[in-house]
């Protein structure tokens, strides 16, 4: 299935109840003072974030959400019923914003939270509400107000700890296959993950993190070439990024200092806030070099790029090296969950 995260959607609250006009009726009192009673207030839509909601395909289908409209006052100083909110299950990471004006309305970020997306119309007033001392039998009653109509912008980020970046076949397919019970298409030949990958990597009893293998970047991504601004801001949430290099590209690929400089280049390009991450350099494929290669070869890239942060050297697609950096990243994570905790 393809992963869809943008979706055009209209919400419309519900109107709420006309206010009714009428008077008492009783056996020795045929015309007694105003009974009519209130409307119900309309119903109000509501996006709530959905733990079994993973895209935003079904919105391609139900375009549409309404929320009820209240019921009209009647006699006998009888409220119309108030219409029924309408919920809208979203995937949890989904930005909401107004088509229109394009002003961000919420972010969805948490299982079962919700956002009001449109009010509904408030009651009208039966005659009862316009008696008084001068006026003791009114012919008035007011309508209720419009439910709030409009079209929204939904975008769904992912919500991961950790975010793979790299050049197609760069091996990131490959390793969150080998951490996790993630199952994306891997192959022995160049090509890009079409869709974001999330996996859950375990790697103690409670200690658990999300990993997210994000499309393959290439250059002029940033410009819109290729899947790359497409998937870019789901690295936004993370609070690590891995970035895979091949240490051994086939031939008519760039070098491995080349491709990953073209990567540092478009994450710069695209989002100072991203180039501002914490960044993992991850050699990958050290299985295609001779023992004792790796040594040297692996310091020859990190000195060339001037690299100065953590490296780490594996074989994704044998798990070499793989359980060393899972529990780096989850102490790293950890301890950034304490200082924001912290701060908070």
């Amino acid at each position: 299935m393809r992963f869809v995260d943008e979706a055009e959607v209209r919400v419309e609250a519900g109107d709420g109840g006309n206010g009714t006009i009428g008077f008492r009726r009783e056996k020795y009192i045929p015309m007694g003072g105003p009974d009519g009673g209130d409307g119900g207030d309309g119903g109000s839509v509501y996006l709530i974030a959905a733990e079994n909601v993973n895209t935003l395909v079904d919105f391609r289908y139900h375009a549409v959400h309404r929320a009820q409209r209240g019921q009209n006052g009647m006699s006998r100083n009888c409220t119309g019923r108030k219409g029924d909110d309408c919920y809208v299950p979203v995937p949890l990471g989904t930005l909401v914003s107004d088509a229109e004006t394009g002003e961000v309305i919420g972010d969805l970020t948490k299982i079962g939270q919700t956002l009001l997306v449109a009010q509904g119309g408030f009651h009208g007033l039966g005659n009862t509400r316009f008696k008084s001392s001068v006026n003791r039998a009114p012919q008035k009653a007011s309508k209720g107000s419009e439910g709030e109509h409009r079209r929204l912008n939904l975008e769904l980020t992912l919500i991961a700890d950790v975010g793979l970046l790299g050049m197609p076949n760069a091996g990131k397919s490959s390793l969150i296959r080998s951490v996790s019970a993630a199952t994306p298409k891997v192959a022995d030949y160049p090509f890009t993950t079409l869709h974001p990958n999330l996996g859950v990597v375990s790697v103690d009893d409670l200690r658990s993190f999300v990993i997210a293998d994000i499309p393959g970047v290439i250059e002029g991504a940033a410009e819109g070439a290729g899947l790359g601004l497409q998937f870019l801001k789901h690295l936004l949430r993370t609070g690590l990024l891995l970035h895979l290099i091949d240490v051994q590209p086939y031939e008519s690929m760039d070098s491995p200092v080349q491709a990953a400089k073209k990567i540092i280049h478009e994450v710069e390009k695209w989002s100072d806030e991203l180039a501002a991450k914490p960044r993992w350099l991850v050699l990958n494929k050290i299985d295609r070099l001779p023992t004792d290669e790796v040594y040297p070869h692996c310091r020859a890239i990190v000195d060339e790029l001037e690299w100065t942060g953590p490296v780490f050297k594996i074989a994704a697609i044998n798990g070499e090296g793989t359980r060393e950096l899972m529990f780096a990243i989850m102490n790293f994570l950890e301890q950034q969950r304490q200082e924001k905790s912290e701060q908070e």
